[in-house]
């Protein structure tokens, strides 16, 4: 069970796995109000680091489902290093389906909605596990600006223009679903750039470290257009945002 390949190796220096930083992680963590003992869990965690520095910084407790190995050893390695082992904890598996056996305060999707078939079926997923007055965190695309076709969307890595929504009715759409939402945090620009140019480095770095594997002709060819297609599109048209919700 894993991951596509294109991105162990083009993340595998990646921390954060979507457009945050760490300064976004703690403003969150500081606007969630969260005390010692809250329980989390975090369903697609990645490389561990919401929890780990939440539970460094606040002392919450929880558990961390993703389906790459690496990411799951990069977050054990974390949570070492920060001294909080005893803590968290990770699982290496699929979080599609994952319910917790306990109730927990804050149930979190931060960026992999396909797990549930997108935004509301991981809200209902990650309802199964919450408390009652808990709270859920999906993180999401959204459109800064609504591309002028489908061609523009597909240079955002989207499908279409219909895959997102402008961030005013993506908040109207959770109320549709029954839910207020109680915080959000949004991504800016020079988090996109850590994000998807940190990339670039790494996919080099693996180039040079690996110029007969069969995949290099793909990191290749990824290396040759991502710079100019991730300016011309997602740096332009995509936002990004960690939102907080309480059922109504």
């Amino acid at each position: 069970m894993d991951i596509p390949r294109i991105f162990t190796i083009s993340e595998s220096a990646h921390r954060i796995h979507n457009p945050f930083t760490e300064y976004k992680f703690a403003t969150l963590g500081a606007a969630l109000r969260l005390k010692p003992g809250t329980r989390i869990l975090d369903l697609g965690s990645g490389s561990g680091e919401m929890l780990c520095t939440w539970a460094r910084d606040h002392g919450v407790v929880g558990t961390g489902i993703d389906m790459s190995p690496l990411f799951t050893r990069q977050a054990e390695q974390r949570a070492k290093e920060l001294g909080i082992a005893d803590q968290v904890g990770f699982i290496h598996g699929d979080a599609a389906g994952f319910v917790s056996d306990k109730k927990v305060d804050v149930a979190a999707c931060v960026g992999a909605t396909w797990i549930g078939g997108g935004v509301p079926g991981t809200i209902e997923l990650l309802a199964q596990s919450l408390r009652p007055g808990g709270i859920i965190l999906v993180g999401e695309p959204y459109w800064r600006q609504l591309p002028p076709s489908d061609k523009v969307a597909r240079g955002c890595l989207a499908n279409s223009v219909s895959d997102y929504l402008m961030l005013p009715d993506f908040l109207v759409s959770f109320g549709s679903l029954g839910y207020d939402v109680v915080e959000m945090v949004l991504a800016d620009q020079d988090g996109w750039d850590r994000y998807e140019a940190a990339k670039w480095l790494t996919m080099r770095r693996w180039l040079e470290a690996n110029p007969d594997d069969e995949f290099a002709a793909e990191v290749r060819a990824k290396l040759d257009t991502e710079p100019e297609r991730y300016a011309a599109y997602t740096r332009e048209y995509m936002g990004w945002g960690v939102f907080a919700l309480m059922s109504r």
